[in-house]
């Protein structure tokens, strides 16, 4: 017989990205008790990794626990990008309940209905917190009837909609249930989490049944499968099977060897977990998400949505260019296999195929986002390789056409710059959907458009706006191909030889377009140093020195001013690329360069592709 576990809370928090979920987490491990009174705690102590930290973003969702009084209360931090949408529709599964953070001044955001739908979908009750309510331009209010609409478009129950609003500042660490009230302390939120939350149900009398919704990998232990005990328990050295819903093929017997659960930022060891409880296995070799540890007696697994499927592909290939091999520690075909295939252990929205080139691997993902994200992380691990520019993956119907993937896109934008960026999003097959505007002299445009049409659109997007436009994405499913799309409308500054760039040589060259090096920089044939002012590729001499005579001495080279080079970031290079040109990524450099580094041949594969 089903009963619920009183002593415990199961919740996800779930946001539009940036509207301060991971610090509101922070405050609540804080006010519960989880540190010293004295201990130094850093700001989004739950986003761990580097670049989760340099970027303010939630890339991996993340499980703590704190307690309330007597109450458990496990949290689940969740990522807010499209991106790493994967993560969120998984951790719903283990939780009774969400957090639905909004910004209380951006309101509601194409993210925030996209989560909320997720949870929604599985019926999960929602507590929604209004926070940053201490920001100067804040507008609770409006805020609260936009989240109202956006209930009322997702369909949501009578039950659905009658829930607890409550006004927060994560920053400032205070919650309140009313704008009247005292600014003290978290208490209202945690109050509101105890009451509407309902505690977990399971049949503690049933076999064991475990859904693995995460996994997390550690290099002592191997795979580790984080879930909740549905029904029975779940203790060490108990004899169990490992079944999947979607592979009915697989049975596996295997033995638990270690158990934790989580306790503030810790896992600690425990020997038995009841129903209700939030558990990490280790010890199971090839453990998946969508995995159920079950009785081997009677092997029930628990049905599993499906992960959303990719929409986006990258070439990662041995790097071969002039430099290669000079600044990376990894740079064998064998080293870059093994490492995405590790990857796959932990990230089960990315997809990574071998090719026709025992040189490359197609690796595909959820968004540009998505896969800078993994090439940010294997160059600080020392890897040299080389990335094609992000091609979008396309489906065939049954009449074998040929369907592509299409985002909606909600821009905000100063008034000033709708007219371009309409006529941007337009030239890349986008179809104007919405226009309204919003406070502070801002409009929001909606718009439908291929995914492709967004590749390498944002670096644009924030020279249009003067770095002011804010661009969201959702995808939204496959429609029939669009057309075709120019990319790009300047060719590129190519080296023309190798060696070292000079005064001189750049002096000359900066004229032609915007250069991406300054002097005294290694250059080599076929690299792209700058960005064309014309449309067309235009080859340049940067290594050439002034010829001296009597009458020119070299210190007059000094005199020349250059331009500063306009240095690309990791995702603005990525963008820049064409298809005929190849990311060169080590753990110091970021070059760009043709695919074909000789002139003659480049010449001549431009002429066969026409």
């Amino acid at each position: 017989m089903k009963q619920a576990r009183e002593d415990i809370r199961n919740i996800a928090i779930i946001a539009h990205v940036d509207h301060g979920k991971t610090t509101l987490v922070d405050e609540l491990l804080k006010q519960s008790g989880v540190f010293r009174a004295n201990q130094e705690v850093a700001e989004r102590v739950m986003d761990s990794n580097d670049i989760e930290r340099e970027r303010g973003i939630t890339i991996l969702s993340k499980n703590t626990a704190v307690f309330y009084k007597d109450t458990k209360i496990n949290i689940i931090d969740t990522p807010g990008h499209a991106d790493f949408g994967g993560e969120v529709e998984r951790v719903l599964k283990m939780v009774d309940g969400v957090i639905l953070v909004v910004d209380a001044f951006e309101g509601a955001m194409p993210q925030t209905k996209f989560v909320l739908m997720k949870a929604l979908d599985l019926d999960l009750p929602v507590i929604v917190c209004i926070n940053k309510i201490d920001r100067p331009e804040a507008r609770p209010d409006e805020v609260i009837d936009e989240v109202l609409e956006l209930f009322m478009d997702l369909d949501a129950s009578d039950e659905q909609l009658d829930c607890p609003f409550v006004y927060a500042s994560a920053k400032e660490g205070f919650a309140l249930l009313d704008l009247a009230d005292e600014r003290k302390d978290m208490t209202p939120l945690f109050e509101t989490i105890i009451d509407y939350i309902p505690a977990p149900t399971g049949d503690p009398d049933l076999g064991t049944q475990v859904l693995i919704s995460t996994i997390d990998y550690n290099e002592y232990v191997g795979r580790i499968g984080i879930g909740k005990v549905d029904n029975g328990s779940l203790r060490i050295n108990q004899e169990v099977a490992v079944v999947n819903a979607h592979d009915p093929e697989k049975l596996q017997k295997v033995r638990i060897s270690k158990l934790y659960e989580f306790d503030g930022l810790e896992k600690v060891d425990v020997d038995v977990a009841r129903i209700g409880s939030i558990v990490a296995v280790s010890g199971i070799a090839d453990i998946h998400i969508g995995d159920t540890i079950c009785n081997p007696d009677d092997p029930q697994p628990i049905p599993f949505q499906k992960i959303s499927e990719p929409t986006i592909s990258m070439n990662f290939i041995v790097n071969d260019s002039p430099l290669a091999g000079q600044e990376g520690k990894y740079v064998t075909s064998r080293h870059i296999r093994d490492r995405l295939f590790k990857e796959l252990n932990t990230d089960v929205s990315l997809r990574v195929e071998e090719t026709d080139s025992p040189d490359c691997y197609k690796v595909s993902g959820r968004g540009e986002l998505h896969l800078s994200v993994l090439i940010e992380n294997m160059r600080r691990e020392g890897f040299e390789f080389a990335v094609s520019k992000a091609e979008v993956l396309y489906h065939t119907d049954e009449n074998g056409k040929k369907l592509e993937p299409m985002e909606r896109a909600y821009v905000d934008v100063p008034d000033e710059f709708t007219g371009a960026v309409i006529e941007k999003l337009s030239q890349r097959k986008g179809e104007l959907q919405n226009m309204t505007p919003i406070t502070g002299g801002y409009t929001r445009i909606e718009f439908l458009i291929p995914s492709r049409g967004l590749i390498g659109y944002r670096g644009e997007f924030m020279t249009d706006t003067k770095g002011n436009g804010i661009i969201n994405t959702i995808f939204e499913g496959y429609e029939p191909y669009k057309g075709d799309i120019a990319y790009r409308k300047q060719g590129s500054l190519i080296a023309f030889e190798s060696g070292e760039s000079v005064t001189y040589g750049l002096f000359s060259a900066q004229d032609r377009g915007t250069l991406f090096i300054g002097p005294g920089e290694k250059v080599y044939a076929g690299m792209v140093i700058g960005s064309s002012s014309r449309q067309e590729d235009i080859e340049l001499n940067v290594c050439k020195k002034k010829h001296l005579t009597n009458t020119r001495s070299s210190s007059a080279d000094e005199a020349l001013t250059l331009v500063p080079p306009r240095i690309l970031s990791l995702e603005q290079a990525l963008d820049f690329i064409d298809t005929d040109e190849l990311l060169e990524v080590t753990p110091e450099s970021l070059r760009i360069r043709k695919r074909i580094l000789d002139p003659t041949l480049r010449k001549r594969a431009s002429i066969n592709r026409k």
